[in-house]
């Protein structure tokens, strides 16, 4: 196997794998037919012509590339009795052939996700984020996900899906986050040039709102709508769906993190981040002794579960942090005015009991009529949920030219030396 270390100088390579992510539901004939055999299959033509208001001819045709590229196949053995003609033969997605591979990057861990073309969620781990110069993270993410990929023998692994934190160019894949003192890092060239895929890169909030979108949704034809999501855990950001598309501002995704915020128990600089995220809530406990001072292992988790043991500081601290999101909810939710919010991350997800707390502040300091606030299909999973998002958005929104991409840099490389096959 080739080494897996990686120069930011190799990026010129890389950039040519370099492909915008598709955070949208598309309305093509390719992308209906495919959508109906994922949400549906496996399914007869005629029905898919039924389901997608297409012609039959339409339908046909769509079909017939689809089979070729080998992102569909037919089930004969699961047609009904006395069918007759090709029509009646249920069609289904390929999904053991292929899979994509998402990363999600945060502040402290990277979660590692294998998906299949359903969207289904075929092995996940965690691993710690480098903290370390540039170029060295660089070549650490490319050692990590070319390490991750090893693990896979049967399935052919066809995209790669980037979810990140900071500010992301999705066309170029580069990244300028901060808090991991990264400017303008080629995290998509790198990979490209490690991999030998294609590479897409998104907003981690957007991405968690695509994967409502795209793999939480299982209605066909979803009606238009706007929706709010808001993300908190270490750090706090928004994204905005209309119209069945993930609102991408041409500067980059806006930031929430200086929200104003109050909370006397959290303590805090009176902005929203370092008033709710993880850091600033065990920051909180410690202070008030309820937590080691020295106590690194602490985590949320362990808070969460001093509150269900019947805690009361623990349970404070956790409800205070609910009602400042609620705060800020509604403060968005006023500027705003969406049809529905979701919200997702850890800071919501992994302390469900604290959601009457963030509906009650949302309905004290909005003025807008009152507003049910649901929580992230994906629940405590909901990074790994956005990293496959990403890598899936193109096959969902044009599958036969997301395979002929594929298909074109598999042709370019030795495969057998540049990428591992896919196990399943």
């Amino acid at each position: 196997m080739r080494t897996t270390a990686v120069n930011t100088s190799h990026s010129r390579i890389g950039q040519h794998h370099v492909v915008a992510p598709s955070l949208y539901v598309a309305d093509t004939p390719t992308a209906l037919v495919f959508a109906a055999a994922r949400m549906r299959g496996p399914i007869a033509r005629d029905d898919i012509a039924k389901m997608t208001s297409l012609s039959v001819a339409t339908v046909n045709r769509q079909v017939t590339a689809l089979l070729n590229a080998g992102m569909l196949r037919e089930r004969a053995d699961v047609s009904a009795p006395r069918a007759v003609g090709r029509p009646r033969i249920p069609l289904e997605v390929n999904h053991q052939q292929f899979a994509t591979v998402g990363m999600h990057i945060g502040a402290r861990t990277i979660s590692l996700v294998a998906t299949d073309l359903m969207g289904r969620t075929l092995d996940a781990v965690e691993v710690s984020t480098p903290h370390t110069r540039q170029d060295a993270a660089m070549a650490s993410l490319a050692g990590i996900a070319h390490r991750y990929l090893s693990r896979w023998r049967r399935r052919r692994l066809v995209w790669v899906g980037v979810a990140i934190g900071g500010g992301v160019d999705p066309a170029t894949g580069t990244v300028t986050h901060p808090r991991l003192g990264w400017r303008d890092a080629p995290v998509g060239a790198v990979l490209g040039a490690a991999l030998r895929l294609p590479v897409s890169v998104a907003s981690h909030v957007d991405a968690m709102a695509a994967a409502e979108l795209l793999l939480g949704n299982r209605r066909f034809r979803p009606p238009a709508a706007t929706t709010l999501y808001v993300y908190a855990r270490e750090t706090v950001g928004y994204a905005l769906v209309i119209g069945d598309r993930v609102y991408i501002p041409t500067g980059g995704p806006g930031t929430i993190a200086a929200l104003p915020a109050y909370s006397e128990l959290l303590g805090g600089s009176g902005r929203l981040e370092s008033t709710v995220s993880d850091e600033a809530v065990l920051a909180a406990a410690r202070r008030l002794t309820i937590l080691l001072v020295d106590g690194r292992t602490a985590t949320t988790a362990v808070l969460v579960r001093m509150a269900r043991g019947g805690d009361e500081i623990a349970a404070a601290l956790l409800a205070d942090r609910a009602r400042v999101l609620g705060e800020a909810i509604a403060l968005l939710r006023d500027m705003l005015n969406p049809d529905d919010v979701v919200v997702g991350g850890q800071a919501f997800t992994e302390y469900p009991e604290g959601m009457s707390a963030v509906q009650a502040a949302q309905a004290e300091k909005s003025v807008l009529p009152l507003l049910d606030i649901r929580m992230s299909t994906f629940g405590n999973r909901v990074q790994e949920a956005g990293a496959g998002a990403v890598s899936l958005s193109g096959f969902y929104a044009d599958p036969i030219n997301a395979m002929r991409r594929w298909s074109a840099r598999r042709h370019t490389f030795a495969v057998s030396d540049q990428q591992p096959q896919a196990s399943a």
